[in-house]
């Protein structure tokens, strides 16, 4: 089966937007800084706040998305993330822009990003057939790193040249384009499944977590998930500081070192389906876990000079080609083990649980930071990294968790 138009602009709607968010990466912070000059704890503050009270906000969304149809919300989700974007630069010509409304920006962009995820993960399953989900995670992933590859460069221009306000409109734009593309799908939606009757309020919110807890593979590539992000996350403020602080690498250098792993991501992405032809499902899983998990603790000892530079420049590629396999291979599984009726609230809950501990993490490891110093903190996010390798489906549970077809190469 070939992946049909209505993928193709699918995939085109999220290419526009991952690349006008890759453009618009760290704008609101910057308006916070360059526009508002808030203090320190209030930029930090403000990337919590939309990650926190954006997760609290989606709870009720998993099963109100789960029983309608997937484009209207998909659609709604990319306008009111336009809207609320576009009102940054429209506050900022009117001199009235405060640091309230952007943290009610971030949290109402928060919100608008979990709907469209939980959304549009369960209308891909319906687009692409099982033997195309692959390709089609691939492709996306692909997408994604290629977007945070150039994007932050073309931002970054964009600002110098003309300012924050033309970054964050470059940003709010792809939103409504990516409104358009959904639009523009022609194949009829499949029906969604009917709610069940008589069920309270909180076991719907709660159904999502439930059915993971209850799925022996999901449950533990959930916890895997949420430690290895958690870490990643809270390592990436500390190596700022590192490169840029205390070992005095150049902003050119510092952007070296995030921008060429990227290329990493795309390698990986493309890999996948072949990968996944020849060795099965769960060996990529069980490699790529490995590969993507076993090398941020060796940035704790890096030095200065081009040496560093090198260090880190490699061991974040290697890092990323793990993830850029790891990412769609585990997106595909997760799509085909989930009950059609459970598959927009297990996605909305693995990212409000996300969004909830990856925050935590980062304070956490500016807390360890504070009391020790930033090598140290950096060892310990790497070693929670390492962990996560721990948390793979390292022993097949049974043909409900590994599927015959997902387990074995070439079927």
């Amino acid at each position: 089966m070939a992946l049909g138009s209505d993928f193709r602009r699918l995939w085109a709607a999220y290419a526009i937007s991952e690349f006008g968010t890759g453009i618009g990466f760290g704008a609101l912070p910057l308006v916070a800084v360059l526009v508002l000059d808030v203090p320190e704890f209030q930029v930090s503050l403000l990337a919590a706040l939309g990650g926190l009270a954006g997760a609290v906000l989606a709870l009720p969304l998993g099963p109100w998305i789960e029983h309608r149809r997937k484009r209207p919300v998909m659609i709604g989700a990319d306008l009111a993330r336009f809207v609320i974007m576009v009102s940054v630069p429209v506050a900022m010509l009117a001199g009235v822009l405060s640091y309230a409304q952007l943290c009610v920006v971030a949290v109402v962009q928060s919100v608008g990003t979990i709907a469209f995820t939980a959304a549009s993960g369960t209308h891909l399953k319906a687009l692409a057939g099982p033997d195309e989900r692959d390709t089609a995670n691939g492709r996306f992933e692909a997408t994604f790193w290629t977007a945070y590859s150039a994007g932050p460069a073309i931002g970054g221009a964009l600002t110098s040249w003309f300012g924050v306000a033309w970054t964050i409109t470059a940003d709010a734009v792809s939103f409504l384009l990516s409104a358009f593309g959904v639009r523009s799908l022609r194949t009829p939606e499949p029906a969604p499944p009917v709610r069940e009757k008589a069920r309270h309020r909180l076991a719907e919110i709660t159904a999502g977590w439930r059915y993971i807890a209850g799925h022996s593979g999901l449950r533990l590539l959930f916890v895997n998930a949420q430690l290895f992000g958690g870490s990643m996350m809270a390592a990436s403020p500390l190596l700022t500081v590192l490169m840029l602080r205390d070992l005095g690498f150049e902003p050119w250098q510092y952007g070296i070192a995030w921008g060429v792993p990227c290329l990493g991501g795309i390698v990986g992405a493309l890999l996948v389906r072949p990968l996944t032809t020849r060795y099965g499902r769960r060996q990529v899983l069980l490699f790529a876990g490995v590969g993507r998990a076993l090398w941020l603790w060796a940035l704790a000892f890096m030095p200065a000079g081009a040496a560093g530079l090198i260090l880190i420049t490699t061991v974040e590629f290697v890092a990323l080609l793990g993830s850029g396999v790891f990412n769609p291979a585990f997106a595909t599984y997760r799509m085909t083990v989930t009950a059609d009726g459970y598959l927009s609230r297990v996605i909305a809950c693995w990212q409000i649980t996300s969004r909830t501990v990856q925050p935590v993490c980062i304070a956490l490891g500016g807390l360890l930071a504070a009391v020790t110093d930033v090598r140290v903190a950096l060892l310990v996010c790497g070693l929670g990294v390492l962990a996560s390798s721990a948390l793979l489906p390292w022993r097949s549970r049974g043909r409900s968790a590994w599927p015959e077809q997902l387990t074995h190469a070439g079927q």
